[in-house]
Parts: structure tokens; C-alpha cells; sequence
């Protein structure tokens, strides 16, 4: 064929149908990669929340080769693994000969799901990051100054794709069960959402569970819609069945709390699996345990649990042990746990501020207003209409899941972390409040149709309208200080031998920003930090940031006991002398811009 007659060929698919459909297509990409590079220029921001820091620097140390261990140390993951290792009855040890801790090599990370950090690990093994912070290229650094942190940004990056597989699975969801129309709004709501481009930037592994999670919607509606054939393939139920039960374990190696999920999927299958229903709940199951078993079996190895510290998520955040007293505690008294007293008031506590906080919220704005009030919208179409019962189980499921999972890192960092699963309905949110509104649009009596592009179009403006003021100036700041600022980390971390033990109140920043074995801080100053410094590992140095030293002058500081780490450090400053009997006594004078540092010798 003769260049011109190709060059006619081309001209005429793109004027015809697939030509103009593909030419939209890549126009459509255009714009979304050029929102992404709007947004990460203007409103990205550093890692803020410890689950992305924590989570980062296991898969740092993955990709390192030094297997699934953590340096972030907390002193209940100690205590786990002293009590697995203790010596067999009768036999007494009056030191630390043995390292039952395991904190002289790699410490075996006890509180992170796997799947995340070994996808982080993979994306470092591809493209190994510069660990030291920049202050000099641009974007790197303002003026000078520390501005962002290079590693995260790649961490970023995948999010914002697995974000974009959302958008696209949320799209053919809504198709599935709707028409394009509902489709093609759902996507740009999705795509429009404040909430999910924060969480693409934060680090979180939320996006990678939207997509598992969305996924398992895809089966479940696929599932019903093969049920409504006159004969329905007996292989592809089961297929589908099993990959159900697939979904569930992976999401379930992302976050521990989501294998709860498989009570909806069991529910499901028991009402509207049909005949084969036995067979199929017992394949998803099988499916479901078989690919969670091997984790399981590895933290029962290395703890004597099957969850490691994730697994007293339960106790953490009750009245007996409040805020993150249970991770900072080397021999927490375990009495209180017996009593059903203490979980049943964090569950209803938990509800009460979910339901008149977080329900309101759902889908990130007002799209759940249409979808609340779509629930009392009949549906002729039957999978519709079995999708929203799965999606209402949901909802109950996620409930008392995130009522009872939240601990302190819901206090550290109420807006971004992995304990509120309700985000992940937010999809179904947006499909079922978009189908809602359009029922609405198609009863109203307009002048003349195009009002209702004017109406559905105001409507998306309306429901992304959160994110629209967040692309405009002002510019977000990207630095996550308070507390953290990592030029400070690295230094002091520096200061550190690979081999030595650091004890700060942010813990999982200095373990992913400065590369050190650090321990959070125990309860208590003086016999809780004496026991772990001078029996399990000698502390090297003590950072406390302005988590610390921020706290209440009276309450905190003056009020507090002797031994409380608020009233230590309002003592040091105050009287510029470490209290005595502390062994760590050494303070560089003005080099850190934030925080108190003090060490066993002078380091710098």
C-alpha cells in the first residue's frame, strides 16, 4: 500500500467511530495525568501518618535483604517475644544472655499485614531510592530549606495508579449494574474525591484495599448476574466463588481487620448462592484460609500469635489501656483483658462518634446524603438491588470492625490511617447516590434536555467541590511538621552507630527517615526505661520531638509523676540539667532546629 493511501486509511478511522472513541480516550488520560501532576506540584505533602512510615521502612529493609524485620522496636513486641522464647520452667536467667528480645540483629516486624510492604519492596528494587533528604534541587527543597522527602515520592506515584484502577473499577461496576450514564458520573466522582487523592499521597495502603475491595464487588455482581441466566455455568459460579475467597485473603494480608469481610461474603452466598450454596460458601473459605494460613503459620512461629502485636488491637485504646500505653508497655498487666467490660465500652463509645461523624460522611461529601436516601429506592434491577444488600452488610460489618480496631494511631492521625474501613464503601456510595440522583433527573420536568447536563454537571461540580478548593491557591505546605522534620532525623541518626539503640516518641519516623533501630518510649522514664536500657539492649540516645515537649504545661508536666516523660522533659529544659539518675546526659547545644537529644557521650 502506498504511503498516501495509508496516511488515507488512518484519516478514516479517526474520523469514524473507533478512531474518534480511542482519540477520546487518550484525551480523557491526558487530562487525568496532567490533574496528577497539578496536584502533586501544588498540594502534595509528605508522609504524615506513622502506619505509611512504618509500613515504608519494613519494605525498605525487605528490599535491603534483611528479610521481614522492622526498626521501629515497640516494647509490647518485646514482651511478645521474650514470653515466646522464655525459658522452660525452672530455669531462671538473670540477664540477657540470649537475645529472646531479638534486638541485637533484625527485629521480626509483628505489627504490618505483608502485602503491602512486599509491593512497596518490589517498587525499591526497581527504582532504589536516595535515601538522604535534598536541600538544594528544586522541588526537593524551598529556598534552601527541606521541603520534600525523595523516597516517598515514587510511594506516591504507585498510589495515584492503583487510585486510577479505582476509578476504572468503579466504572465498570456502575456500568454493570446501571448504563454508562451512571458510569461515567460515578467515575468522575470517584476521580473528583478530596478523600482518595489525600490518601494517595499519604502512603496508606487504603488504595491498594479499595482495589481488592472493588474487585470483590466485581464477583459479587458478576456472581448475580451469572445467576440470572436460565443456566448458569456450574464451573463459573465456583471460579467465581474461589476468587471471592482470594480477594478476601489478599485484603486480608493488607489489612489484618478485612478478612472480617468474609462474614458478607458468607451471608451473601447463604441467601442467594441458590441450590449450590453449600459448596460455594465452602469454596470461598477454602480459598480464603488457604491463602492466609502461610502468614498466620510465620507469626506463630516467630510470636506464639497469630497476628503479633495487630492481633490486641482489641485491648489498645479501652480504659485499661488508653491512648498507646499498651504498645509502650514492656510488662503490661494483661488482668483486664478477661473482662468483657472494657471492650464493650470502646465499641460503644467507638459507634457513637461513627455514626454522627463518619456515616454522614460517606463517599467524602455530600453524595451521601443521595445515598442514604436511595435506600429507600426500589430497584427493578435484581443484581442492583442484591449489590446494595452486600453493601449494607458491609456497612454493618465495617462499623463494629472500626469501632473495636481503632487504636493510637486514630489519635496520632485522625484523617489519614488504615483503621477506618468505611472508606471503602465509598465507591458504592458514589454508584448507589449517583443512581439515586439520576431516578430523580429522569422525573424532573425541564424546559428543554439540555438542562439535565446543566444538572448533572452542577452536581459533580458540587460533589468535588472539596477538591476543586483544594487544587486552588493557596499552596498546601508539604512538610508534615509538626513533629517531623527529617533533616533533624538524619542528623541525630547519624550521630548513632547501625548497631545502637535510640529511643524517641516517634519512633517510626526516625526508623524510616534516619535508617535506625529506634524503640518508642516506655511508660515511664525511670524502671521501665531502666529494665529495657540495662536488660534487653542499652539505649544509645533518647530524641523527644515536640509530641513531647508540646505537651500541657500544668497537667502534663507539672501535675504529671516523676517518672512521666512530659515532666522529664519540662525538668531538663526548664533547670537545663537532666534529671539525676538518668543515664543519658548529653545534649548538643542549639543543632537541632526541633526536639531535645540527649546521649550516653558526646557523638558530634
Amino acid at each position: 500500500m502506498l504511503l498516501t493511501q495509508q496516511i488515507q486509511t488512518l484519516i478514516h478511522k479517526l474520523e469514524g467511530g473507533a478512531g474518534t472513541r480511542w482519540l477520546n480516550y487518550l484525551l480523557l488520560l491526558l487530562t487525568v495525568v496532567a490533574l496528577a501532576l497539578w496536584y502533586d506540584t501544588h498540594c502534595y505533602r509528605n508522609f504524615s501518618a506513622p502506619e505509611a512510615m512504618d509500613a515504608a521502612q519494613v519494605a525498605r529493609n525487605i528490599s535491603e535483604g534483611h528479610g521481614y524485620s522492622t526498626e521501629f522496636v515497640r516494647p509490647f513486641s518485646i514482651y511478645l517475644l521474650q514470653k515466646h522464647h522464655r525459658p522452660a520452667a525452672g530455669e531462671a536467667t538473670g540477664t540477657n544472655v540470649v537475645d529472646t528480645a531479638e534486638v541485637y540483629g533484625p527485629h521480626p516486624d509483628l505489627a504490618n499485614a505483608p502485602l503491602y510492604p512486599y509491593l512497596l519492596a518490589g517498587l525499591m528494587k526497581v527504582h532504589p531510592p536516595d535515601w538522604k533528604v535534598d536541600m538544594h534541587k528544586p522541588f526537593w527543597s524551598e529556598d534552601g530549606r527541606f521541603a520534600r522527602y525523595r523516597p516517598e515520592f515514587p510511594i506516591a506515584l504507585l498510589n495515584q495508579f492503583l487510585l486510577l484502577v479505582a476509578v476504572w473499577l468503579t466504572f465498570l461496576v456502575a456500568k454493570s449494574i446501571f448504563d454508562a450514564s451512571a458510569a461515567w458520573l460515578a467515575a468522575l466522582m470517584m476521580l473528583g474525591s478530596d478523600q482518595m487523592w489525600k490518601l494517595s499521597v499519604s502512603g496508606l495502603p487504603t488504595l491498594l484495599l479499595l482495589v481488592i475491595f472493588l474487585g470483590l464487588v466485581w464477583c459479587v455482581a458478576s456472581f448475580e448476574a451469572l445467576n440470572r441466566r436460565e443456566n448458569p455455568s456450574l464451573w463459573r459460579q465456583f471460579l467465581l466463588a474461589a476468587a471471592a475467597g482470594l480477594l478476601v485473603g489478599l485484603g486480608m494480608l493488607t489489612r489484618y481487620s478485612f478478612g472480617w469481610v468474609i462474614l458478607p461474603v458468607f451471608l451473601y452466598l447463604f441467601l442467594f448462592g441458590g441450590v449450590r450454596r453449600p459448596g460455594l460458601m465452602v469454596t470461598a473459605f477454602v480459598v480464603f484460609a488457604a491463602t492466609v494460613a502461610p502468614w498466620i503459620a510465620r507469626n506463630l512461629a516467630v510470636s506464639g500469635t497469630p497476628f503479633g502485636t495487630a492481633g490486641y488491637a482489641l485491648m489498645s485504646g479501652t480504659y485499661a489501656f488508653p491512648e498507646s500505653r499498651l504498645m509502650q508497655s514492656l510488662t503490661p498487666d494483661m488482668t483486664s483483658a478477661r473482662a468483657l467490660t472494657p471492650y464493650l465500652t470502646k465499641l460503644l463509645t467507638n459507634l457513637r462518634s461513627l455514626i454522627q461523624d463518619e456515616i454522614p460522611l460517606l463517599g467524602g461529601g455530600w453524595i451521601a446524603i443521595l445515598f442514604l436516601a436511595g435506600l429507600l429506592l426500589g430497584l427493578r434491577n435484581v443484581v442492583a438491588r442484591r449489590l446494595r444488600y452486600f453493601t449494607l452488610i458491609c456497612l454493618g460489618v465495617f462499623l463494629v470492625v472500626t469501632a473495636l480496631d481503632r487504636t493510637e494511631w486514630s489519635l496520632i492521625s485522625p484523617n489519614l490511617n488504615t483503621e477506618d474501613l468505611l472508606v471503602l464503601l465509598t465507591p458504592l456510595v458514589i454508584v448507589f447516590g449517583v443512581a439515586f440522583f439520576l431516578t430523580l433527573l429522569g422525573q424532573m420536568e425541564l424546559p428543554f434536555p439540555p438542562m439535565r447536563y446543566f444538572a448533572a454537571g452542577l452536581v459533580v461540580v458540587l460533589m468535588c467541590l472539596q477538591f476543586i478548593l483544594t487544587l486552588l491557591p493557596p499552596k498546601t505546605p508539604p512538610q508534615a511538621f509538626p513533629p517531623y522534620y527529617p533533616p533533624d532525623i538524619q542528623k541525630i541518626s547519624a550521630w548513632m552507630r547501625p548497631n545502637e539503640l535510640l529511643m524517641s516518641d516517634i519512633p517510626w519516623a526516625v526508623a524510616w527517615y534516619g535508617d535506625r533501630q529506634c524503640t518508642w518510649t516506655t511508660i515511664n522514664c525511670r524502671s521501665d526505661f531502666g529494665a529495657l536500657s540495662d536488660f534487653i539492649k542499652p539505649v544509645g540516645g533518647l530524641y523527644l520531638t515536640l509530641n513531647t515537649l508540646d505537651g500541657k504545661l500544668y497537667t502534663e508536666c507539672l501535675l504529671g509523676s516523676v517518672d512521666n516523660w512530659n515532666n522529664f522533659a519540662y525538668r531538663t529544659l526548664a533547670y537545663r540539667q537532666v534529671p539525676e539518675g538518668f543515664p543519658l546526659r548529653q545534649s548538643p547545644q542549639d543543632s537541632l532546629s526541633y526536639g531535645l537529644f540527649l546521649s550516653d557521650h558526646r557523638r558530634w
